[in-house]
């Protein structure tokens, strides 16, 4: 049996074909472009993203002896798409988790009191990282939305909804709760949207997919829509964080993943709905038939983005050579840079904050910069992981580390080191996808092996006193920039 993982991300689109042993036979890859019009805005292409989705997958199942007996999708998360049911047409460009165009209406309502209904509904702060606002700022300033939306064409959901309407040719409407968790709309304790949140911040419910267990029976593929054949189940949807929480394994609590991507997601199961008191989110982490699994996290803004920008700002060629940069010095020389890039997110969220770099001196040079914005990654990371100790009221003795910038073992180092826990990396690095694969599987009443063989544990090597230096050096930084 053979299951094919869409991993659409922020940077990239893959399709990866496992076998129930957890092998991937066949993979492809291709770049999503990220537009930044107007300061603080971030936006991509539906059109492309569903491009790049049917080109991966003809890609990796050309030449295929064997039926894909099910689909997964993993997806970035909070990025919005609206399109018009008539044409599937999407209207205008979609504003991805990163965008802050909506920071200033997002204000207006901490400042009249909302923020903890919000909260107690759906575990999360008022913030432009979530959909809800950038759906009200798409009606009030893209006419042909708010025109579709009077007509009944409107159709507004996250990238997995996206991808399954035009998987299914129009048949299929639908999200899953993890994602529906991500949007400001949905009621954690019901698991459905809440009118209350809509009419709130000013959104039709109408407009929205279905909301339903991430291993449901989503819909079938329509001839021609892709490469495969029609009626392949799509049979497992969920964000990927939380797929890469389900792709290593994790089924109950006491174990933390931190995902190393463009931004960065520390998540970690609960007992019940969780409120966080030192700035994380609440979410559902799946739901598997009746049983819905709840989860806590935070949301790092601009993680291994960082060395890319850094790496462009040094002349350097990419990220890589940026590490190797770093690699040449014992330490930063007491430089600090804070990637505040596109604001802070978790445990600080802070919109109005900007990137800055302190502590140069005559004798700071290109390497002390370099090694300080991976650094700055695990900081953030640090940071988040402490929140999560603080919240859950106990310690939590190993990161599990996953996502692209996992791979690069000098930064795993350094987080260790910065954390004081160990930090395993596990053999596959495609781990969300092996995490939606495993519950497509599941949900067709199979097992998948998970990979065990190639794991890498990197353990802590500063001692207590020289990390708590660098602890204090960085949030003395981290309070310029918020300050």
């Amino acid at each position: 049996m053979l299951i094919l993982a869409i991993d659409q991300g922020t940077t990239n689109t893959k399709a990866l074909v496992f076998d129930l042993e957890g092998r991937i036979l066949r993979s492809a890859s291709a770049s999503c472009r990220t537009d930044y019009p107007a300061p603080g805005w971030a936006e991509q292409s539906a059109a492309e993203i569903w491009a790049t989705t049917r080109t991966v997958i003809a890609e990796a199942t050309a030449g295929l002896t064997r039926e894909i007996a099910a689909i997964g999708i993993a997806n970035q998360r909070e990025t919005l798409v609206v399109w018009d049911a008539g044409t599937s047409a999407p209207v205008g460009p979609a504003p991805i988790w990163q965008c802050r165009r909506t920071a200033d209406a997002c204000a207006r309502l901490i400042e009249a009191g909302h923020p903890g209904e919000v909260a107690e509904r759906t575990g999360l702060g008022i913030n432009p990282l979530f959909p809800a606002t950038k759906l009200a700022w798409v009606l009030e300033n893209r006419p042909e939305a708010a025109r579709l939306a009077d007509a009944g064409r409107l159709r507004a959901g996250t990238v997995d909804a996206w991808l399954l309407w035009n998987f299914t040719g129009g048949a299929a409407f639908a999200t899953d709760h993890s994602n529906a968790s991500r949007t400001l709309l949905f009621d954690t304790g019901t698991l459905d949207w809440g009118p209350d949140l809509a009419r709130l911040f000013g959104v039709p419910l109408d407009c929205l997919p279905r909301a339903m267990a991430s291993d449901s029976l989503f819909g079938r593929t329509a001839e021609g829509a892709t490469a495969l054949p029609a009626g392949v189940p799509i049979h497992a949807m969920m964000g990927d964080s939380h797929a890469a929480l389900f792709g290593h394994g994790v089924r109950g609590q006491g174990q933390v993943k931190a995902t190393y991507g463009t931004g960065s997601s520390l998540m970690t199961l609960t007992q019940g709905r969780p409120r966080s008191l030192h700035g994380l989110s609440g979410t559902v982490g799946w739901t598997q038939g009746a049983r819905t699994s709840h989860a806590l996290e935070g949301n790092i803004t601009v993680s291994a983005q960082a060395a890319a920008f850094a790496a462009d700002l040094l002349g350097l060629p990419d990220a890589a050579a940026l590490s190797a940069l770093a690699e040449s010095v014992q330490d930063s020389g007491g430089v600090v840079f804070v990637p505040a890039l596109a604001g802070l997110g978790a445990p600080h969220w802070d919109d109005a904050a900007r990137g800055l770099v302190t502590g140069l001196s005559l004798g700071s040079g290109r390497a002390h910069l370099a090694r300080a914005t991976l650094e700055a990654i695990a900081h953030q990371v640090a940071d988040v992981f402490e929140a999560m100790e603080h919240d859950l009221g106990r310690r939590l003795d190993v990161l599990s580390a996953d996502g692209g910038a996992s791979g690069n073992g000098f930064l795993m180092q350094l987080q260790a080191d910065l954390l004081g826990r160990p930090v395993r990396r596990p053999a596959l690095a495609e781990i969300g996808a092996l995490g939606v694969a495993t519950m497509a599987a599941g949900a067709l009443g199979e097992t998948m092996a998970a990979p065990s063989d190639g794991a890498k544990t990197y353990r802590p090597g500063l001692s207590g006193d020289a990390r708590a230096t660098e602890r204090d050096r960085w949030r003395a930084a981290i309070a310029r920039a918020t300050g």
